[in-house]
């Protein structure tokens, strides 16, 4: 298996000047969503002093025409500053900062999808909506082989490897704990991680988190996994089916509920949420892969513990529908839902929105309401 060369440079040698002193200065890693809708990309500065709020910290700015952003001729693109961390690989002071993307008109960037989820969420405040999204991945090597898997061939099939444990079952942990332990530090919501059905393929869960929260949180989480992954010389795969054949796919299922529904007797909003998604079935599929349902297409197969792209299904403790109700839920009458269907390279900005869209506003048909007219 291919690594970086990067990698295989002294990191003895690196750490003795990252133990120099910085004075009062601190460094700020600007991290944004490039033209792909899937890809980040990040610049540090220098500030003067440690910022304590995000009011704190300068708008910067880069080149579109080199991130699929813009035209060379008029390429300045701006940063927003939107949300903070501390930083995990420099350590304190310094910070992460997630960034908005502004065109030169200071409209949203097209792949800058925070802009209108803020806006929506802040429309449904009151019915306090909760997040937990299950971020799958796989882990490769430079040359996009299965990290761990025989150069000519494949590992023994599924079954042994979910929540594994051992040499020849669990491929990576390392990375896993470097990058679980960096969330912390970082200040991500954080709450669990898993090995996954394929060999290479684990998952983190980010969560529960209200609103906007959400996606802030997931895109740090999945910034500062490109970032171990970095370090280790290895690559993070969010493709929503990796290698083909009898083999998972990756996915992001998206827990939610709202107030309502944890409270007694919230079983029944759920269902009639559940109604609605299923009247808006394609609507949700557009959203829940950054090419408007292709991707997913190869994933949802009715096959590996999905359901089929083409039909709305769901069920109590069914991995295999649209939307799975936990079985604990069905018990107690209350608590939430999860949508099994976006990909794991979805914006989860676009699909935590689409879900408030159709449960709590109530949408209908295939676009979405333009509330600014």
């Amino acid at each position: 298996m291919a690594t970086s060369a990067s990698s295989k440079l002294s990191k003895a040698v690196k750490q003795q000047y990252m133990d120099l002193p910085q004075g009062e200065k601190v460094q700020a890693m600007y991290i944004w969503v490039d033209g792909t809708g899937e890809g980040l990309r990040c610049k540090t500065r220098t500030l003067d002093f440690e910022p304590k709020s995000i009011d704190d910290l300068p708008e910067w700015n880069f080149d579109g025409s080199s991130t699929h952003q813009s035209e060379s001729s008029n390429s300045d693109m701006s940063l927003i500053p939107a949300v903070m961390f501390r930083d995990p690989f420099r350590k304190d002071p310094n910070k992460l900062v997630l960034c908005e993307v502004l065109k030169y008109n200071r409209k949203p960037a097209e792949t800058n999808l925070r802009r209108s989820c803020k806006r929506i969420m802040r429309m449904v405040e009151n019915h306090q909506p909760w997040f937990g999204m299950e971020q799958e991945y796989t882990i490769l090597g430079t040359d996009g082989h299965p990290f761990g898997w025989p150069s000519n061939g494949f590992p023994g099939p599924q079954g042994p490897y979910y929540c594994g444990v051992g040499a020849d079952k669990a491929y990576g942990r390392d990375i896993v704990e470097a990058h679980y332990r960096a969330c912390l530090y970082a200040g991500v919501q954080i709450c669990g991680t898993n090995a996954e059905v394929m060999p290479a393929q684990w998952e983190f869960q980010v969560g529960p988190c209200e609103g906007i929260n959400m996606g802030d949180h997931l895109w740090v989480a999945r910034f500062i996994l490109h970032r171990v992954c970095e370090d280790f010389g290895v690559v993070v795969s969010f493709d929503p089916k990796p290698i083909s054949g009898n083999w998972n796919g990756a996915g992001c299922h998206t827990n939610f509920s709202t107030k309502e529904m944890r409270e007694e007797g919230g079983l029944r909003v759920i269902e009639e949420s559940i109604e609605r998604l299923a009247k808006r079935h394609m609507y949700h599929i557009q959203a829940y892969d950054p090419k408007g349902g292709l991707d997913n297409a190869r994933r949802l197969t009715g096959h590996h513990e999905t359901s089929n792209i083409d039909e709305f299904s769901a069920g109590v403790a069914n991995r295999s529908a649209s939307i799975r109700i936990p079985r604990l839920v069905g018990h107690e009458k209350s608590g939430y839902f999860e949508d099994r269907r976006p990909s794991a390279n979805c914006d989860p900005y676009m699909v935590t929105e689409a879900l408030v869209r159709t449960c709590l506003l109530k949408e209908e048909g295939s676009e979405p309401t333009d509330y600014n007219k």
